[in-house]
């Protein structure tokens, strides 16, 4: 694992950028490999959203057929609450605050109650997704939902 806050690529994980940038014209400045959930994450340029999806969804589903594999796609954002926020969409989140406590950066997050589970996710993958990323692009060494 490298250090803190740095984007560490496979050649896979580049091939399949290269690949994903073909498919939609959408810049993408990262791709996590989540082998445990058989899924690929990838994080798109602020404002390429529209793009990596595609007109009904038409070029993510053919970087999936493509790649075979499960896709999500987070918009990246230079500001973290904006980034932890993006990350954990579809929740809606009510509230985002960072903190730092013994020298940990830690992303307090406030979901709907009736949101909670979709926010952890099954077996915790949501959250585990969303403190990954947070990490590797905003230095935040947890989240917490509240």
């Amino acid at each position: 694992m490298g250090s803190k806050g740095e984007i560490k690529l496979s050649t896979e994980g580049i091939r399949y950028i290269a690949l994903f940038e073909s498919f939609t014209g959408a810049r993408a400045k990262d791709c996590y490999e989540d082998d445990d959930n058989k899924r690929l994450i990838f994080v798109v340029k602020s404002g390429d959203m529209g793009l990596a999806i595609g007109k009904g969804g038409d070029h993510i589903n053919r970087v999936k057929k493509a790649i075979g594999k499960h896709i999500e796609i987070i918009e990246h954002s230079e500001d973290p609450l904006e980034f932890v926020k993006n990350a954990f969409h579809p929740v809606s989140i009510k509230n985002v605050n960072l903190a730092v406590k013994d020298d940990k950066r830690i992303a307090y997050v406030e979901v709907l109650t009736k949101e909670k589970g979709l926010a952890i996710g099954r077996d915790g993958k949501n959250i585990e997704k969303v403190k990954k990323l947070s990490l590797r692009h905003h230095n935040i060494d947890d989240v917490i939902i509240q």
